[in-house]
């Protein structure tokens, strides 16, 4: 199993150039499954979850292909994949598939609202909380659809069709609301979305769907109204850059100093984020290349942070942000609002130093003057990540090992971060 090698104390200076999202590639290629037309998507990230995916999509009888790469564009760039769900060959998504990635779920709307039913596996357990279906399930329901739930299967039938309603979601929930997007935008009639997610990928996926023939208004507010249509066509959309990556290689440039340009990101996507970063004593400025992140000599600033949906603090970020305040001049607290076990970073974290002191949903960071290397191991994908920032500033080399898990979000991490002047390898196959 692959390991990272990080030798701390280099600063970072140069260009890295900003993936797709992963948070918008994934709806969006289960949005093929709506249309018998080609969906061709510039700009996908190459993840472990992309990959997997797409393994997903050929079982129901998805095609797709992945144009070469560009004369000069780096090995394993993002490119565009072409995705045609001309017949339907299954309705079913068994739980071996399910299983590896929680988000292939969401083939329940587009498969029910195209075929008329759908049987899907619960996706498990997952490492950062229980993340239910049940608000997804609920949305179906509301569009008319009959569900039972029996032996680990969600079995979804509405033969014909589903109906225009209004759905109440009572509290926001970014797959609920990529679930009723879809499945409504084939649905009979008007639908009307309350309290809908506000998320950056929820606009990205809208955008599409309207593109491939959907009526949608209002995507990116709380209230979105749908009108269905009879069926939907092919089109070609290029996905949004990702706000996290962004989000994590600013935090990773306040935390190791220097000069970094992230190409290609865009700084509404992630306002808060980079609201805290600032008043942590990093400069950031936003140019048409993308943005600018500059640390000099001068110490990181406490700063309290709560994650939130969109616009808030995103909860994808926190985990990186707390091992930046691990070097902080002070105390600083995290309150995590979205996910009830997203601080399993925190123990991996004191191993390389750090005081972090917990209280139910609250983490209280004492800033240290040194991080010490040291063996860790990754939880998930963004405790992972944060690890990989605090071992940039860390003295000593440190060992991160499970990074399967960094594959699965950070499109060739070590690369980024090496071309700016990390010292940072991969190591494969250890002995």
């Amino acid at each position: 199993m692959d390991r990272i090698r990080i030798v701390g104390g280099q600063t970072l200076n140069g260009v890295i150039q900003i993936s797709g999202a992963k948070n918008a590639a994934l709806p969006l290629m289960i949005a093929s499954l709506l249309t018998a037309g080609t969906l061709t998507l510039d700009n996908v990230p190459n993840l472990a979850d992309v990959s997997m995916l797409l393994r997903i999509l050929g079982h129901h009888g998805v095609d797709h292909s992945i144009d070469g790469r560009r004369f000069g564009a780096a090995p394993n760039a993002s490119r565009p994949i072409h995705l045609t769900a001309r017949d339907i060959v299954d309705t079913m998504a068994p739980y071996e598939l399910v299983s590896k990635m929680r988000a292939s779920f969401w083939v329940i709307a587009p498969l029910l609202a195209r075929m008329g039913e759908a049987k899907v596996s619960l996706p498990g357990g997952c490492a950062i909380g229980t993340r239910p279906v049940d608000l997804l399930i609920m949305a179906l329901e509301k569009l008319g659809a009959s569900i039972e739930i029996e032996a680990g299967y969600v079995h979804a039938k509405a033969p014909k069709g589903l109906k225009g309603a209004t759905i109440d979601f009572p509290k926001v929930t970014v797959g609920g609301t990529h679930t009723a997007l879809m499945a409504a935008s084939l649905a009979h009639g008007h639908t009307l979305l309350v309290n809908a997610a506000r998320e950056p990928e929820i606009v990205d996926l809208a955008d599409c769907l309207i593109k491939m023939g959907a009526k949608i208004k209002g995507a990116g507010q709380s209230l979105v109204e749908i009108e269905g249509v009879g069926s939907l066509n092919g089109a070609s959309h290029r996905v949004l850059p990702d706000r996290i990556e962004a989000g994590t290689y600013a935090i990773a440039a306040a935390m190791a100093g220097g000069d970094v340009m992230l190409e290609g990101a865009e700084a509404g996507l992630l306002q808060s984020a980079l609201d805290a970063i600032e008043q942590a004593g990093a400069n950031v400025a936003v140019t048409n290349e993308g943005i600018r992140v500059r640390r000099n000599g001068a110490g990181i600033m406490p700063v309290d942070i709560t994650t939130a949906p969109f616009p808030g603090f995103p909860t994808d970020l926190q985990a990186q942000f707390m091992a930046l305040m691990t070097k902080a001049k002070g105390s600083s607290k995290i309150t995590e609002t979205i996910f009830e076990n997203r601080f399993m970073h925190v123990q991996e974290l004191a191993r390389l130093g750090a005081h972090i002191k917990l209280d139910g949903d609250v983490a209280l960071v004492e800033g240290v003057e040194h991080l010490q290397g040291a063996p860790v191991m990754a939880t998930d994908l963004r405790a992972s990540v944060s690890l990989v920032i605090a071992a940039l500033a860390a003295e000593g080399e440190t060992m991160v090992n499970r990074v399967y898990h960094l594959d699965r979000g950070f499109e060739h991490l070590e690369n980024k971060l090496g071309g700016c002047g990390a010292m940072i390898e991969r190591l494969s196959n250890p002995a």
